[in-house]
């Protein structure tokens, strides 16, 4: 059984509903960050960076980094079809968008949110950040085949970009990257994610 550390409202939703999705065994185990959970010795052992999500593989091992732990999952389960086939071109390209969703939208959205972490200047560490995120939600805006990112099937591309877009202003993203509103949308009615984007909204 995998077991998924996690928090409300974080970055945890997206691994949930990969793992809900590929049709895994999985328990989450809460971390609470606003409790300060993350902080304490005991989960410092399991993700030495203080962050949420950390996954627990069935044999034990724990891995961080949320793109990393989706194409392990993805990888684990081919039947899912929730990735392209290792190796493959499209694999790359779908790997590469993955990667860039999490270097630069998830980078970018805790600067936003968390802008003291960065520097005693937070107003205008947060105003950039939010231009910054902005910037990358229209380069993906122009990449959207839809109804999902590659076309007609759902990849780890559309899991992690729907758990990101929940973060950012729904009247921006509608005006300006309709498509990538569109797919958020599409992602969060599914019936095996739309509990998990219920429980991480509330």
């Amino acid at each position: 059984m995998y077991k998924l550390y996690g928090s409300l409202g974080t970055g945890s939703a997206s691994v949930e509903a990969a793992l809900a999705e590929a049709g895994a065994e999985y328990q989450v185990i809460p971390v609470v960050t606003k409790d300060g959970a993350h902080l304490t010795d005991e989960y410092t052992t399991i993700n030495p960076r203080q962050q949420v999500p950390s996954l627990q593989l069935p044999d034990g091992s724990v891995m961080t980094e949320g793109a990393a732990m989706m194409m392990h999952i993805a990888d684990a389960f081919p039947q899912a079809a929730l990735a392209p086939h290792a190796g493959t071109s499209a694999r790359a390209q779908h790997d590469r968008w993955l990667v860039f969703l999490a270097v630069n939208i998830y980078e970018g959205e805790l600067r936003r949110a968390y802008p003291e972490r960065y520097s005693d200047d937070a107003k205008s560490v947060a105003g950039k950040a939010t231009d910054y995120v902005r910037r990358h939600y229209l380069i993906l805006e122009a990449e959207v085949a839809g109804p999902f990112f590659f076309g007609n099937d759902l990849t780890m591309v559309d899991i992690y970009l729907w758990n990101m877009a929940t973060w950012t202003d729904p009247v921006w993203l509608a005006a300006h990257c309709p498509r990538v509103h569109a797919l958020m949308t599409t992602v969060r009615n599914r019936p095996i994610v739309a509990p998990i984007d219920a429980a991480h909204a509330g």
